[in-house]
C-alpha cells in the first residue's frame, strides 16, 4: 500500500487541505477539489472517502470546529461520489463539469442546512428561497475556487504521472493530458 503513486496522492491532498489554512478570499478553498480528487485517483472506495474527509477534518482541528459541520462533511462525501464517477471519465471536460456540480452540490446541500437548523429563516418556501439568495453572493467565489483547484489538481497529478512513470495507474487508460 506504501506505493509511490499512494504516497503522492496522500501529500497532494494534504497540501491541498493545508492551503485551507492560509489566507484567501472566503469561501475560496480547495475543499471541493480535494473531494473529488480523493474519489478520482483512489481505486479503494474506504480510502476515496477516508482521506479526503480526515483531510478536512485535519484542517478543522486547526481552524476550529462549527456548528453543524456534519452537513459539510455530508456534501463533501458527496462529492466524493462524484470523483467515483470520474475515475472512468479523467479529462478535461467531465473534470470541469464534476467541478461545477460539485459547486452547486455544496451551495444546495450547505444552505438548506443553513436553513434547517437555524434561526436565521423561517422554516417555509419562502424563507428556504431567501436562505439560498441570501447565499447566492458567496457563489461566486466557491465555483471560482473549486474550478481553480480542481484544474491545479488533476492537471497538476497529470503531468506528474507523464513525468514521473512510476506514478502512473497500469489500470487507467483516461488521463487529463494526452499521452
Amino acid at each position: 500500500m506504501l506505493r509511490p503513486r499512494f504516497l503522492v496522492l496522500i501529500c497532494v491532498i494534504l497540501a491541498a487541505a493545508a492551503s485551507r489554512l492560509i489566507p484567501h478570499p472566503p469561501n475560496m478553498t480547495s475543499l471541493t477539489a480535494v473531494a473529488l480528487f480523493g474519489g478520482a485517483y483512489f481505486s479503494d472506495k474506504r480510502l476515496a472517502f477516508l482521506v479526503p474527509l480526515t483531510a478536512l477534518f485535519l484542517s478543522d482541528l486547526v481552524l476550529g470546529f462549527y456548528q453543524h459541520m456534519e452537513v459539510v462533511y455530508l456534501s463533501f462525501a458527496l462529492i466524493v461520489g462524484i470523483g467515483l464517477w470520474l475515475q472512468k471519465h479523467r479529462t478535461a471536460l467531465p473534470i470541469a463539469g464534476a467541478a461545477m456540480a460539485s459547486s452547486v452540490l455544496f451551495f444546495v446541500v450547505t444552505n438548506f442546512g443553513v436553513w434547517a437548523f437555524e434561526p436565521l429563516y423561517p422554516k417555509t418556501l419562502e424563507g428556504l428561497v431567501a436562505c439560498y439568495v441570501a447565499a447566492i453572493p458567496f457563489f461566486q467565489n466557491t465555483l471560482i475556487g473549486d474550478l481553480f483547484f480542481t484544474a491545479v489538481m488533476f492537471a497538476g497529478f497529470a503531468l506528474l504521472e507523464k513525468l514521473l512513470p512510476i506514478l502512473r495507474d497500469p489500470e487507467t487508460t483516461n488521463a487529463v493530458l494526452p499521452a
